[in-house]
């Protein structure tokens, strides 16, 4: 079953059961958060630019953490998750160029 969230940017981000079974293999602790992956893509406190196209929609978890989730779109109106981690290294996330919110 495909899960559907819309980017800050306004597009369909899909999450297939092959990239989620991706996820919880990659990192176990994740099993929980399908939700809370498809909340950040929608409601995510930060969208970085990734190395090579795609772009990390970040949102800040209770236990100061981060749930960071790695997708791609594709232009017009659609895109699709790579993969999404937990994590408290700040100083590497901040060290990305913010793409949303716009910075002045």
């Amino acid at each position: 079953m495909t899960r559907k969230a819309t980017s800050r940017n306004g597009v369909a981000i899909r999450l297939t059961d092959e990239r989620w079974v991706h996820i919880v293999d990659e990192h176990c602790e994740l099993g929980g958060f399908l939700d809370d992956i498809m909340r950040t893509v929608e409601e995510a406190d930060r969208v970085l630019a990734g190395g090579q196209g795609e772009l990390i929609a970040v949102r800040k978890l209770e236990t100061g953490h981060a749930l960071a989730v790695v997708y791609r779109e594709v232009p017009p109106d659609d895109g699709f998750v790579i993969t999404a981690f937990r994590t408290s290294r700040w100083d590497t996330l901040n060290r990305r160029r913010q793409l949303w919110p716009p910075t002045k």
